[in-house]
């Protein structure tokens, strides 16, 4: 479905973060529109002047604690939610990276818990589709 005009977009940046076969996956303290808890990969909006690549580095770093260097892109994935009873249509730019430092216990209040899943299990627990196929896209299958 494409964006009409005069329809709210939003631009947003995430990482995959994988070690071996393990990747870093969050629970966002923002539930999902069904009110449940989300496992999902770290992402958020891009600030003003701040490329995609940044804000995945940024955000990665917040929302995990982990320092990263991007090993390179994935993917976009596009979809619509429901906002005031406005359709929005976003896109998510997603990276690949790999952990150089940090630790979990630094990551920031807008997340409950940071963890490394084994792929295989994240591929069949993360909440969202387009996060899967990100996952699917950095390790090759």
């Amino acid at each position: 479905m494409s964006r009409r005009q005069g329809e709210p977009e939003e631009h947003s940046a995430g990482g995959v973060v994988l070690d071996g076969d393990r990747v870093c996956v969050i629970v966002p303290k923002k539930k999902t529109a069904k009110g449940r808890r989300a496992l999902a990969l770290p992402k958020g909006h891009l600030d003003p002047g701040e490329t995609a690549v940044e804000a995945a580095t940024r955000e990665v770093l917040e929302e995990t604690g982990l320092v990263c260097e991007v090993v390179r892109e994935l993917d976009e994935v596009r979809y619509w939610y429901r906002r005031s009873r406005r359709s929005v249509h976003k896109s998510v730019v997603f990276f690949e990276f790999k952990k150089v430092g940090g630790d979990f216990k630094d990551h920031d209040d807008e997340v409950v818990s940071v963890e490394w899943m084994p792929v295989d299990e994240a591929l069949e627990a993360l909440t969202f589709d387009g996060e899967r196929e990100m996952l699917r896209l950095a390790v090759g299958r």
